[in-house]
């Protein structure tokens, strides 16, 4: 029931008269949304998602459950709150490259299930 989720529409509006923070002057998002069992049809249509009836009206009400968490999380006072990228500072964590030797033919080879001595066998899998 993931995927749903990506469907919940919050509608931006460049409000004036609303303060918005950061990059986004102006920008408030407003959940102006109503769940009900077409609109959870629709979205698990677009989703080629198949809801078993007996199931709809538990997922009604977790859709409206998800929007009255978003509308809580409007209400939030977020002026001075700079949009964050990364949760945390660390940027490309990565191991080092280091230049290591490798195995010989002939050990790699070793415990192969077929090869013709220079390469591994395996089955055809693309037919012309």
């Amino acid at each position: 029931m993931g995927f749903i989720l990506l469907f919940l529409p919050l509608i931006a509006s460049n409000n004036l008269l609303t303060k918005g923070s950061g990059v986004f002057p102006g920008l408030n998002y407003i959940c102006i949304m109503q769940v009900d069992t077409k609109l959870v049809s629709h979205l698990a249509h677009l989703s080629r998602l198949n809801v078993a009836p007996e199931k709809m009206d538990k997922l009604v009400t977790d859709m409206q459950d998800l929007v009255v968490f978003v509308e809580q999380l409007n209400a939030l006072d977020t002026t001075g709150t700079e949009p964050l990228m990364h949760m945390g500072d660390a940027v490309n964590v990565l191991r080092t490259d280091e230049i290591n030797g490798s195995i010989s033919r002939t050990s790699a080879l070793k415990n192969a299930p077929d090869s013709d001595g220079e390469f591994f066998k395996v089955p055809k899998v693309i037919n012309k």
